[in-house]
């Protein structure tokens, strides 16, 4: 299964996935303790960064977004 990814509106990135892989800044691994289905915090509250902990819930975050398609990739010079 290739990798799927969920905008929610007004909550988090839900990440789908048998081989997901999420590091860090400094290139560190996070242990996902086998999970194939994982959220990431957008709202900026979560205890857990850069899981989300639901405190979207509660700290008034809104987004929401519809799919659009990206300009076209610029040529390398």
């Amino acid at each position: 299964m290739s990798v799927k990814i969920t905008v929610s509106k007004n909550a988090s990135l839900r990440i789908e996935g048998e081989d997901v892989e999420l590091y860090d800044a400094n290139g560190g691994k996070y242990d996902l303790a086998g999970r194939t289905v994982f959220a990431l915090c957008r709202c900026g509250q979560s205890s857990k960064k850069p899981f989300c902990d639901g405190s979207h819930k509660s700290c008034g975050f809104e987004s929401e977004v519809a799919a659009y398609a990206l300009e076209p990739k610029k040529p390398a010079l």
